[in-house]
C-alpha cells in the first residue's frame, strides 16, 4: 500500500477540504506538479486550473482554483486557494453564458485598467471551460 499525504485545502473562507490522500496534482506557476508522499519541500504559486486528488474520501476528486499558493512538505500538502469550486458543480450552460458576458465587458471596457482586469478574468473562464 502506498504511503499516503495529507492534503489540506484552505479558501479565504474556511478549510474545504482536510484528508490523507495517494496524490494531488496541482496547476503550479511553472506547469502541472503531482505530489506524492516523501515530496521535497516546495513553495510555488498556483494558476487558474484544475487540482486533481488521488485516494481520498472521493475517488478521483477535481476541483477548479482561480490561482493561490501551495506550500509542500514530505508528509503534507496545504493548499491556500483564492477560489475552488468542485467540478461536479458547474453548469456547464451557465458557464458559457457567463463567459460571452464577459467577452461583452471586455469590448465594452473603457479604461486600460479596466481591459486588463476583464481579459484577466475571461482567461480563468476559458480555463474553466478548456477543462471540461
Amino acid at each position: 500500500m502506498a504511503d499516503k499525504i495529507h492534503f489540506d485545502l484552505v479558501s479565504p473562507e474556511r478549510m474545504l477540504l482536510s484528508e490523507d490522500v495517494d496524490m494531488v496534482t496541482l496547476p503550479g506557476t511553472e506547469g502541472y506538479l503531482g505530489v506524492l508522499a516523501g515530496h521535497a519541500p516546495t513553495i510555488t504559486g498556483l494558476r487558474p486550473g484544475v487540482i486533481e486528488v488521488k485516494g481520498g474520501s472521493t475517488p478521483d476528486l477535481k476541483l477548479f482554483v482561480r490561482g493561490g499558493f501551495a506550500e509542500i512538505d514530505p508528509g503534507k500538502v496545504v493548499v491556500l486557494a483564492e477560489e475552488a469550486i468542485p467540478m461536479g458543480d458547474f453548469d456547464i450552460a451557465a458557464l458559457d453564458q457567463r463567459i460571452q458576458d464577459t467577452e461583452e465587458d471586455l469590448a465594452a471596457a473603457k479604461t486600460d485598467a479596466e481591459r486588463g482586469r476583464v481579459a484577466e478574468e475571461l482567461d480563468h473562464l476559458r480555463q474553466l471551460r478548456a477543462a471540461f
